[in-house]
C-alpha cells in the first residue's frame, strides 16, 4: 500500500518541533542580548511559559491575542512610549518570543523559521561586534537544519537524519557559498554613505554631551565601557599630559553649563603649537552624540568634522558606528592671545542672585591682588583648594546657591564640582574662564600596544584667560585627587579586590581581539579597499572597474557554488559517488567506463587488458548486489571505504 505524502497542515513530530524551537530561540539569543536586562530576561521567561503552555495543543485565539497585546504594550511602555530601532527591535523579539504557541504543523514551522530569520538581521542595528555575528551564524545554521527536517518530514522519506550528519551537510552548503561571501565582502564597491536612514535609538548610548548639570555626570563616570582607542606613532604623551578635549561650556545659569551655539560657525581660534607633536589614530566608539574629542590641541580639523572657535570637534553625522580618526596634536603656547570684546564678556558672564558668598570672596580676592595680576589669584585659589577639599562621588544634588555650598559648607565633590566652583570664582574675580570636558589619563593595553579610554575617564577641567598666553589650562580636580584622574586600570585594580587584577590580562585580550574585529572587518571602508587591491597590483579602480571585478569572480563563485549544489543533488548517494571516482581513476589510464557499458561488461574489458585487476571484479559484484538488489545487504559505508581505497 502506497504511503501517504504529508501535507502543511500534517503535524509535527517531536523531533521536527524540536529543531524547530531550537532554530528560533538560536535566533532570539543575540537580539535579547542588547536588549535592557530586564526587559531581555522578561521576554525570554515570556517565550519559555507561553511554549510550555501550548505544547499539547494551540491557545485558544482570544488568549493568544490578549497575551500579545499586554506583551506589546509592556515593551512600548518600557521605551517610555518611544519609538525608535530600540523599541522596533524589542517589538520583533517579543513577537518572535510569542510565535511559538501557534507551532503545531509543518504550515507553522516554516512560518515561525522564516520569521525568526529577521532577528539575528535586527541585531547588527544595535551591535556588529564579532559575538552578535557568531551567534547569528549559528542561529541561521540551525535554522538551516530545522527546515532540512521539514523537507525530510514534508517529503515523507523514513530515514531521519541523526543531529550531526544534518549539521554537516547545512555546514558543507555554507561552505560552498562562502567563496560568493567573501567576493561580495572584498570587492562590492563601498558607498560613502548608506543609501537609507537607520532610525535613533531610544535607548541613548553614553557620552560626552553638550551640558553638565549637577549629577549629570555620574552615570557616565561609573560606566567602564571603553569610549576610544588610540594608537601613537611612536612614543605617547604621559598621562598627566593626556587631555581628550571635548565639548567647551560657556553658558552658566546657576545651576547647568551649556555649550554656546553662537561660536560654532567662528573660525577656530589661533594656536601657537608646541615642538612636540603627536600624530595618532583614535577609534572612537559609537555613541548617540556628535562630540568628537582629540589629545589637547589638535593642529588640524579631520575630515567629516568642524572645529568651532573655541576648537571644540563635531562630526558631520551622529557617531552611531565605530569611527577612526588620523590626527595631530601638539600642546599649545599660546592660545588666542587676543581676546575680542564678545568672547571676554561671554567668558565673565555670570547669573545675577547667585552664591553671594563666593561672589564677595573673589571681590575680595581681586582688591588683595590688584589690577593685572590674574595668575596670582589662580594660585591663590588651587593653593585652597589642595589645602582644604577632598574628592568624592557621594554628595548630595546642591540648592539654590550650588557654588557656595561646595566652597564654604561641603568641600567635598569630584570634577564636575570642582571645575564649575573654579570657573565661577575665576569670573567672580574678573579672570575670564570656561569649562571643558573630555576625557583624561589611558590605559595602555599591553597585548596591541594601544591605548584605552573608557567612559568611566570621563573629565571636566578649567580653562583662564591669562595675558600674553591666551588660554590656559588649569585642573583643579587633580589638584586635589591627581590618582583619580591620572591613574590607570591596572592601578585601579591593584587598589580593589585582587579577583580584578587577576582578571586584567583577560580583559585586555578581549579588547584587543574587539580592535582586530573593527579594524579589519568594521573598518573595511572605500581607502582600505583600494590599499587591498593595491598591495595585489590592481591599482586604484573606479567603482564601474570594481563592479566588473566583482561580477567576474562573483560570477565564477556563483558558477562553482551552483555546480556543487547540482552534483550533490545528482549524486545523494556516497555509494554511487565513490564507484564514479573509481571509474575516473581507470580513466585516467585510458581504461573508463563507457556511457553505453553496464558495470559488468567494463570490469570484463578492463579484466581482459589487466590481469592483475581481479580486486574490481568482487567490487563490481559488491555494487551491483548494493544498488541494484532488492533488499541491500551488507553495510554501505564499508563498500564506500572499499572503493576510495582501491587504485588500478
Amino acid at each position: 500500500m502506497a504511503r501517504r505524502k504529508p501535507s502543511r497542515s500534517t503535524p509535527l513530530d517531536a523531533q521536527a518541533r524540536g529543531w524547530s524551537l531550537a532554530a528560533a530561540a538560536a535566533c532570539l539569543l543575540p537580539l535579547l542580548l542588547q536588549l535592557p536586562g530586564t526587559l531581555a530576561l522578561g521576554l525570554a521567561l515570556t517565550g519559555i511559559v507561553a511554549t510550555a503552555a501550548s505544547w499539547r495543543r494551540p491557545l485558544p485565539a482570544a488568549l493568544r491575542m490578549v497575551l500579545s497585546l499586554a506583551v506589546v504594550a509592556l515593551v512600548v511602555a518600557n521605551a517610555r512610549f518611544a519609538f525608535g530601532r530600540d523599541t522596533g527591535c524589542a517589538l520583533l523579539a517579543a513577537m518572535l518570543a510569542l510565535k511559538p504557541m501557534e507551532l503545531a504543523t509543518l504550515r507553522d514551522a516554516r512560518s515561525l523559521l522564516g520569521f525568526a530569520l529577521f532577528a539575528p538581521f535586527a541585531t547588527f542595528l544595535l551591535d556588529q561586534g564579532p559575538l552578535s555575528l557568531l551567534l547569528g551564524l549559528v542561529a541561521a545554521v540551525l535554522v538551516l537544519a530545522a527546515l532540512l527536517r521539514l523537507s525530510e518530514m514534508e517529503s515523507g522519506e523514513p530515514e531521519v537524519l541523526a543531529p550531526a550528519p544534518r549539521l554537516a551537510r547545512v555546514l558543507r552548503l555554507v561552505a560552498i557559498g562562502l567563496p560568493l561571501a567573501l567576493a561580495a565582502f572584498w570587492l562590492f564597491p563601498r558607498m560613502a554613505t548608506p543609501l537609507w536612514g537607520v532610525p535613533e535609538r531610544v535607548i541613548a548610548r553614553p557620552g560626552l554631551s553638550d551640558t553638565m548639570a549637577p549629577g549629570g555626570w555620574l552615570d557616565l563616570m561609573n560606566d567602564d565601557s571603553v569610549a576610544l582607542r588610540v594608537t601613537f606613532d611612536g612614543a605617547a604623551p604621559p598621562t598627566s599630559e593626556m587631555y581628550w578635549r571635548g565639548p567647551v561650556l560657556w553658558n552658566y545659569d546657576g545651576r547647568e553649563w551649556t555649550t554656546s551655539p553662537w561660536f560654532r560657525g567662528l573660525p577656530a581660534a589661533a594656536v601657537t603649537h608646541g615642538p612636540r607633536r603627536y600624530i595618532y589614530d583614535l577609534e572612537v566608539e559609537p555613541t548617540d552624540r556628535r562630540q568628537l574629542v582629540a589629545l589637547e590641541l589638535p593642529m588640524a580639523v579631520p575630515e567629516g568634522a568642524q572645529a568651532s572657535i573655541d576648537h571644540m570637534l563635531r562630526t558631520d553625522r551622529t557617531l552611531s558606528a565605530t569611527t577612526r580618526w588620523r590626527m595631530t596634536s601638539a600642546a599649545p603656547v599660546a592660545f588666542e592671545p587676543d581676546l575680542r570684546g564678545t568672547l571676554r564678556a561671554a567668558a565673565l558672564r555670570l547669573p545675577d542672585g547667585y552664591n553671594p558668598r563666593t561672589m564677595a570672596l573673589a571681590r575680595e580676592w581681586r582688591t588683595q591682588a590688584g589690577s593685572g595680576n590674574d595668575a596670582v589669584i589662580v594660585e591663590r585659589a588651587l593653593a585652597w583648594i589642595r589645602a582644604e577639599f577632598g574628592y568624592t562621588l557621594t554628595t548630595p544634588l546642591p540648592g539654590r546657591h550650588a557654588v557656595d555650598e561646595f566652597l564654604f559648607d561641603q568641600k567635598q565633590g569630584f570634577c564636575e564640582h570642582f571645575s564649575s566652583a573654579f570657573v565661577v570664582l575665576m569670573r567672580a574675580s574678573g579672570i575670564p574662564a570656561r569649562v571643558v570636558t573630555g576625557y583624561t589619563g589611558g590605559y595602555r593595553n599591553p597585548f596591541g600596544g594601544y591605548w584605552i579610554v573608557r567612559r568611566s575617564d570621563a573629565h571636566a577641567w578649567a580653562e583662564v584667560w591669562l595675558p600674553g598666553r591666551g588660554w590656559v589650562r588649569v585642573d583643579p580636580t587633580a589638584a586635589v585627587a591627581p590618582e583619580r584622574i591620572y591613574d590607570t586600570l591596572a592601578d585601579r585594580a591593584s587598589g580593589g579586590a585582587g579577583g580584578l587584577q587577576a582578571l586584567a590580562p583577560m580583559y585586555d585580550m578581549g579588547d584587543w581581539l574587539r580592535r582586530g574585529w573593527n579594524d579589519l572587518v568594521l573598518g573595511f571602508d572605500a581607502a582600505r579597499q583600494q590599499r587591498m587591491l593595491r598591495s595585489l597590483g590592481g591599482g586604484d579602480l573606479g567603482s564601474s572597474q570594481l563592479v566588473a571585478l566583482f561580477a567576474l569572480i562573483g560570477g565564477a563563485a556563483l558558477a562553482a557554488m551552483l555546480w556543487l549544489v547540482a552534483r550533490g543533488e545528482r549524486e545523494r548517494d556516497p555509494v554511487l559517488r565513490a564507484w564514479h571516482r573509481l571509474g575516473a581513476r581507470y580513466g585516467r589510464l585510458g581504461l573508463g567506463r563507457r556511457p553505453h557499458e553496464t558495470a559488468d561488461a567494463w570490469t570484463a574489458r578492463v579484466l581482459a587488458l589487466r590481469q592483475q585487476s581481479t580486486a574490481l571484479v568482487a567490487l563490481t559484484a559488491r555494487f551491483a548486489e548494493w544498488r541494484y538488489a532488492r533488499d541491500r545487504g551488507g553495510d554501505g559505508r564499508t563498500l564506500v571505504h572499499d572503493l576510495r581505497a582501491h587504485r588500478p
